[in-house]
């Protein structure tokens, strides 16, 4: 089986579960270090499908790789070749499919909920998750608009565009890929943001989320699970 390409925008926000899962179904994977300067690949050959990690930059700043990558992204819609996008990932979606990354109202920073959509796309996508509230981990400022012919799957009161499909492509603002690891990291590197911050009803302090995180992950880890379980079946074999 070609392997799936997962693209990493910076160095501590990697392809965490992600890479667990598909390694546990069998499925090769091979990393895109957009972060040490590995140019983006021309065309979608040679892969099955395709994943983007998150990232603190914006898809709006003037970087180098950004219009390579939702060049790449409109060619692997327009091949039917999935493409899931975490964060950054989901925004860069959007851009290169017809939509707008904007401020969001509010910084969404640790541990919350969000509720999933009841239609039919939702349920084949969120599975038993459809139509209830569920966890998710969140460390973001901007927001995507769903692209012309997607269909929303997850909100929340802090941010209505969590999450959209396409066909078989996925697109998430919430990082379903968190492991204990990547969040202390996080926790660390970027305690001053969310201290910037403290006090609103949508940001946690670092010590919050990581005291949580052993209730809650495996919560999140089922909505992962089911995510990325019907991402990988519309996989070129």
């Amino acid at each position: 089986m070609l392997p799936v390409a997962i693209f990493r925008h910076s160095p501590t926000e990697g392809p965490g579960y992600f890479a667990i899962f598909l390694e546990r179904q069998g499925i090769p994977w091979r990393l895109i270090a957009i972060d040490e300067g590995e140019p983006v690949p021309a065309t979608v050959d040679g892969f099955s499908g395709l994943c983007f990690m998150g990232g603190p930059m914006s898809v709006n700043d003037p970087l180098p790789w950004i219009e390579p990558v939702c060049a790449l992204i409109r060619a692997a819609v327009a091949l039917n070749v999935p493409v899931i996008g975490h964060c950054l990932g989901g925004q860069l979606m959007s851009k290169a499919l017809g939509g707008q990354v904007t401020r969001n109202p509010v910084k969404e920073i640790g541990w919350g909920e969000a509720g999933g959509e009841s239609n039919e796309i939702a349920r084949h996508w969120l599975g038993a998750w459809a139509g209830r509230v569920g966890t998710v981990f969140q460390w973001h400022g901007e927001t995507f608009s769903i692209p012309p012919g997607a269909t929303r799957l997850l909100a929340n009161m802090h941010c209505a565009n969590q999450m959209f499909a396409l066909g078989p492509h996925l697109g998430m603002q919430c990082h379903v890929e968190m492991t204990p690891e990547m969040i202390a990291t996080w926790c660390g590197q970027w305690a001053d943001e969310a201290a910037a911050v403290a006090g609103q009803a949508s940001v946690q302090t670092p010590a919050a989320m990581q005291r949580e995180t052993a209730e809650r992950l495996p919560v999140m880890r089922q909505l992962s699970e089911q995510l990325y379980s019907v991402w990988i079946s519309g996989l070129r074999r």
